[in-house]
């Protein structure tokens, strides 16, 4: 891990989100943004020359920063494909903003669930240079099932080096349970704090190599702002 900041639980990393635009007027689509700058200058670090990468994302803010991160990317040169967990209009707020960006920019192939058979999906994963995973966030709970557990399979299947961003999709957050199935990344890129399950349980087995990464705003005032000691 790169730094010493403190494991926190998705509980305290949701009071951080949330006060960095209730508290510090810092708006979510900027913290996004940041989000995915990071994303890109990771997965940049990862790729060879050339190289294609694969983006799966949800529906939720996981997704969202995978969208941006596409179009980063794109920003870069490299060719990048977007697989969807979920139906383009079962996407919401900010991430909707983000994933409705990237599809009128263009360039950037965006497939929703059933375009494109599990068969296209694993080979275009296979002969990319990077697979990042933004299916699941800190939020998820419960059995990860469905065309999420799919994806996740597919993603492992692959034998392509993985960058999860936040956490490895499927895992809890807070024990290191695996939920059901857990995509296991070479790289997990996470803001802005580690959380506790990467510690935990099965947590240390799937998330690689740990890097923390800020959001644009300094921890300490986050964590003041969210009574987190």
């Amino acid at each position: 891990m790169q730094s010493a900041v403190k494991p926190v639980s998705s509980a305290e990393a949701r009071k951080m989100d949330l006060h960095a635009y209730g508290s510090l007027g810092i708006p979510p689509l900027i913290l996004m943004e940041n989000a995915a700058v990071w994303i890109r200058r990771q997965a940049l670090s990862m790729l060879a020359e050339e190289s294609p990468v694969c983006v799966f994302c949800g529906k939720g803010n996981n997704g969202g920063d995978g969208f941006a991160a596409a179009r980063q990317l794109l920003c870069s040169g490299r060719r990048v494909t977007v697989f969807m967990a979920s139906g383009i209009d079962e996407v919401r707020g900010e991430a909707a903003e983000n994933l409705s960006a990237l599809r009128r920019i263009g360039g950037c192939p965006v497939f929703a669930p059933g375009e494109k058979r599990p068969d296209y999906i694993l080979k275009a994963a296979r002969s990319s240079g990077l697979i990042v995973d933004a299916l699941l966030g800190t939020g998820a709970s419960g059995q990860m099932r469905g065309v999420y557990a799919g994806m996740a399979g597919i993603i492992n299947g692959a034998g392509v080096p993985v960058l999860s961003v936040d956490i490895p999709s499927g895992l809890n957050a807070d024990s290191g349970e695996i939920m059901g199935v857990c995509v296991k990344a070479a790289v997990t890129v996470t803001f802005p704090a580690p959380k506790r399950g990467m510690f935990l349980g099965r947590g240390p087995a799937v998330c690689g190599k740990i890097v923390v990464r800020d959001l644009g705003v300094p921890l300490s005032a986050l964590t003041a702002k969210a009574g987190i000691h």
